[in-house]
């Protein structure tokens, strides 16, 4: 079975909020939604990353994940970018708010290039359509970011700048905090994750093969001086919902070698690289379900390259793996479109969300009795860069 697909009509910069046949009711206390970036300036042109001619705007929109079928409930305008890993938009645990970053942007002094980006979006998920309530400007090159469990402070990874932003949130409002240097202008911090009980937060640099270790205490995050050591260049990064362990995305230097993934030990004193996988090229897109024990990698497989390359393929994959202890054990693999990104599951483990920049589609699977099987795709208004849910309470 195939979902119907959707493309929510564009006009005069207008989304529209109600494509017939599919928009979902109001979310209820029990529903679930993923929040799609959609990136409409850049496509793949034969390998290359392009500015297109006639960009579409860039966008977010709201999938209603409560059912077995997801549907697109609204789609808005807001500044997206497929820059940085594939979570630069976090959801607050009541699923009020989304965060929303923008690395790049297009250069206003020439239209067919872009330049580093420092703004955040606020989106009031509850207004009927959702709406962006508020722009922030944090560093430039602002990618991944993440909630604190507590939801009251946020941390964004400034790429273009080696740093961090703190962010404070008080109901719908959002205030930026003091940035933190975390290494060098050109180290990459690429994506914030926090543990479970608050207490810490993991940076990934892609630029300088390193993972920061950040202490939080109430609103103060302090810089620990300790980094990890993964893999070439650490990208996306999440942190199991147990509070046990976090998985680490190496996406490596594109030579067409394959590429790791690490488990991360983030109960030991200090937290330590216990495990690295070999997945494939380019793995983009990394999430751990809520059950806490399986991982979903979003691999490009060289889908990104030049047909003439010898690395080329015409699709990649989404493989899954089952943390095992200090192990990874890899139980199930399904094909997915081109130059893919973000994963997104269901509160339930059940369901997962893949997004595909060529296509401009998320596909939708069932994970069931360990097996993946596409059971539908879902049509976006722009190519979908990033993707998140609310993160699950700790177990």
């Amino acid at each position: 079975m195939r979902l119907t697909s959707i493309r929510p009509a564009l006009a005069a910069g207008l989304f529209a909020a109600s494509a017939a046949g599919l928009l979902a009711a109001s979310p209820s206390a029990t529903a679930q939604i993923a929040v799609s970036a959609n990136d409409g300036k850049m496509r793949l042109v034969d390998g290359v990353a392009t500015v297109v001619d006639q960009p579409r705007p860039d966008s977010v929109s709201i999938i209603d994940f409560a059912s077995g079928t997801p549907r697109v409930r609204a789609t808005i305008p807001a500044p997206a970018s497929v820059v940085g890993p594939p979570v630069s938009v976090a959801v607050t645990a009541d699923e009020s708010l989304a965060l929303v970053s923008s690395a790049m942007k297009l250069d206003p002094a020439n239209p067919r290039r872009t330049i580093p980006d420092n703004r955040v979006s606020v989106i009031d998920l509850k207004a009927e359509p959702p709406v962006v309530i508020a722009t922030l400007e944090v560093g430039q090159g602002a990618a991944g970011l993440s909630i604190h469990p507590s939801g009251t402070l946020a941390i964004v990874a400034n790429r273009a700048e080696g740093t961090v932003s703190v962010l404070t949130i008080a109901g719908r409002t959002v205030t930026v905090g003091p940035k933190i240097a975390v290494g060098e202008p050109t180290s990459g911090p690429s994506h914030v994750a926090f543990t479970p009980d608050g207490r810490t937060a993991l940076v990934t640099r892609d630029n300088d093969h390193k993972i920061s270790v950040l202490s939080i205490e109430g609103t103060t995050v302090t810089y620990t001086r300790r980094d990890l050591n993964a893999g070439l260049r650490p990208y996306g990064l999440d942190v199991s919902a147990r509070g046990d362990v976090a998985v680490v995305a190496n996406i490596g230097l594109g030579g067409g070698d394959a590429d790791t993934i690490s488990l991360i030990d983030v109960k030991a004193q200090p937290p330590r690289v216990v495990n690295t996988v070999s997945v494939g090229q380019t793995p983009e897109g990394i999430k751990m379900a809520p059950d806490g024990r399986h991982v979903a990698v979003v691999v490009m497989e060289g889908s990104n390259k030049p047909r003439n390359s010898p690395f080329f393929a015409a699709r990649g994959k989404v493989v899954i793996y089952e943390v095992r202890g200090t192990d990874l054990a890899k139980i199930a693999e399904a094909p997915i479109g081109q130059w893919s990104q973000g994963a997104a599951w269901s509160a339930d483990s059940r369901r997962l969300l893949v997004q595909n920049m060529v296509g401009d589609d998320i596909q939708v699977f069932a994970f069931e009795n360990g097996a993946l099987r596409e059971i539908g795709v879902l049509a976006m208004p722009a190519s979908p860069a990033s993707i998140r849910t609310a993160e699950p309470v700790r177990r």
